[in-house]
């Protein structure tokens, strides 16, 4: 079995105002049940054959440098939604997301 690249696992960063949230969890104490999530999440568009322990090993591999651990990665297959446009109609393609748990203190953003 051949190594595989771990860019062809992770695509990119999932960047939209929910996954937003999720990264900034850690930083909210106004709510006593938020309070208690101490470990970031953060949202990557992945491979759809990918399984969870190939995504953890290539997160922690890309941010090999900042030394980071992952301790949980949750999938999410999002099917593919009609669109129109000029009339005409056409689909938005599939694609799989996945939420990777850090252990609490690690950041894979350079200004945190």
């Amino acid at each position: 079995m051949s190594k595989q690249n771990p860019y062809d696992i992770v695509k990119n960063r999932h960047v939209t105002e929910k996954a937003k949230v999720l990264e900034q969890l850690q930083f909210n104490s106004s709510n006593p049940c938020i309070k208690k999530c101490q470990s970031p999440k953060y949202v990557f568009v992945v491979d759809k054959k990918a399984s969870k322990y190939q995504i953890a090993q290539a997160v922690e591999e890309i941010y090999a440098e900042k030394k980071i651990k992952v301790l949980s990665v949750n999938t999410i297959n999002v099917k593919q939604k009609e669109r129109r446009v000029r009339g005409r109609t056409g689909f938005k393609a599939a694609f799989k997301k996945a939420i990777v748990t850090l252990e609490a203190g690690d950041s894979i953003d350079d200004n945190v």
